[in-house]
């Protein structure tokens, strides 16, 4: 089994180093990863300048490929360029933070998975869920162990990934869950420079109300870790029969 792994908190991140030793256990991993920080950057590609590989030692002695990129341009590479399109997995993580509800829509760590799922392998984001330090990123690690066996015998319908969310300690248990609502308040910090000027941070804090059961974000509130399915169809079906009754 071959399995490329990226993140999006950079190729030098703890969590991306322990899921690697913990998949090398079951099968070949590459890395390729971005060279820095690219947290929040999306689903966005790089067109305007050209993308870069660097093969770097990583912390436990083996290679990997630093990329210039996003965390998408990583899987593109990673898949078509490093592995000359021989891979079996997907596996995107582990993200230092949650991704949890409607935050997937600005994740770097999701869009290299819905990168994956995109050019037709199985693909899995996985997040701890907490914002705090120390990271233990053992139990996401041993988990994702297990999913990736789970994944490669019953496979994933095509283009869809699982979004894996994991509570920080020891979790009370594993539920399927749905994407839930996450809302932030507060988002713009306007600050004044030295000479006058205005200037923004984008920041926030989450908005308060109670998770829907049966979410991703119930389930990490309940210390389960939270197994979503994600689809790259995002029609709101729902809304077709209203919107043919309108005079377009």
């Amino acid at each position: 089994m071959r399995i490329l792994l990226t993140n999006d908190d950079g190729i030098s991140a703890d969590g991306l180093l322990t899921l690697k030793k913990s998949l090398d256990a079951i099968a070949e991993v590459v890395v390729v990863a971005p060279a820095k920080q690219q947290s929040a950057t999306g689903h966005s590609i790089t067109l305007h300048k050209p993308v870069r590989l660097e093969e770097q030692a990583l912390a436990d002695g083996s290679s990997g490929y630093a990329c210039s990129g996003t965390p998408t341009d990583c899987v593109s590479l990673g898949l078509d360029v490093v592995m000359h399109g021989d891979c079996d997995l997907v596996f995107s993580g582990i993200n230092s933070g949650p991704n949890l509800g409607w935050d997937v829509t600005y994740s770097g760590t999701v869009s290299a998975a819905i990168e994956g799922a995109i050019l037709g392998v199985p693909s899995i984001a996985i997040s701890l869920a907490t914002d705090s330090e120390p990271y233990e990123y053992g139990p996401s690690a041993e988990f994702a162990v297990h999913l990736a066996k789970q994944v490669l015998e019953h496979r994933l319908s095509p283009y869809t990934l699982l979004n894996v969310n994991v509570p920080p300690g020891t979790p009370m248990g594993v539920s399927v869950t749905h994407q839930g609502r996450r809302q932030y308040v507060d988002r713009i910090d306007k600050r004044t420079d030295p000479w006058g000027r205005a200037y923004y941070w984008l920041c926030g804090s989450l908005k308060e109300e109670t998770p829907d059961p049966g979410s991703d974000v119930h389930a990490v509130l309940e210390r389960h870790i939270s197994v979503t399915p994600i689809h790259l169809d995002l029609t709101a079906r729902a809304e077709l029969p209203r919107l043919r009754t309108w005079d377009l």
